[in-house]
Parts: C-alpha cells; structure tokens; sequence
C-alpha cells in the first residue's frame, strides 16, 4: 500500500448532531464502539461495511487546543449534490465548486462542528 489514507477521525462537540450531518450527506452507517461519544464510520450501512474512521468526543484529544480537524477529501459522485446535501445538513460551504484543471471539481466545507473537510468529484476534463 502507497501513500493511501487508511483512517481519519473526526473530533466532535455533539455526536448524535455530527452523526446525523455525515449520515444525511454521505450515507454513511456508524458502529457504537467502546464510549458513548466515539462511533466508528462505515463506508455504507451493510452489516460489513468497510470501516473508514471515527467519531470522537474531542476530550480524547492528546492536545489541549481544539482540534478542529484533518483537512480530508472525500471523492464523490455529484459535487452539487453534495453541496445541495451539506447546506441542507446545516453544514457551510467556505468554498464553491471549483475547478483543479485535469483534475476535478472541489469544494470546502465546515460540517457542524466546525470541522473542515473537502468533497472532489474527479473529472480530467475540469478546467
């Protein structure tokens, strides 16, 4: 394995608000894991879903600032979609779908922890 990134948490004030901005962007299913305020984030909601992350009370943090995040990159199908689904989640948009010639379409986002992540719609023919 090269370069892949193979986990990712996200620190979070309110796990069933977090939970619920993630499920209604992304789809994706949650596995309750040891604490009440750490989940563990599935791929998809199958019984075997692949296990891409965590959710985590951000007390578990080893730094005594706030973490506000790993700045990650989800590929996605439909960039407007995801744009459309993060506005209705509550989420905001810092940075409107754009153009990375040969590359693809990307947007920024803060979820409702203040976390910021990124969604790319790969596209060689974006420019």
């Amino acid at each position: 394995m090269k370069n892949k990134l193979t986990h990712f948490a996200i620190h979070i004030d309110d796990i069933e608000r977090a939970k619920k901005f993630y499920d209604g962007v992304f789809d994706w299913g949650f596995n309750s894991y040891g604490q009440d305020d750490f989940l563990q984030i599935k791929a998809d909601k199958t019984e075997d879903g692949e296990l891409i992350g965590a959710m985590q009370s951000r007390k578990y943090s080893p730094v005594s600032e706030k973490i506000i995040g790993l700045e990650c990159t989800i590929g996605v199908e439909n960039i407007e979609t995801i744009i459309k689904k993060v506005e209705d989640n509550g989420g905001q948009v810092l940075m409107p779908k754009t153009a990375i010639p040969y590359v693809g379409w990307i947007s920024k986002f803060l979820d409702t922890e203040g976390n910021l992540f990124c969604a790319m719609q790969y596209d060689n023919d974006a420019i």
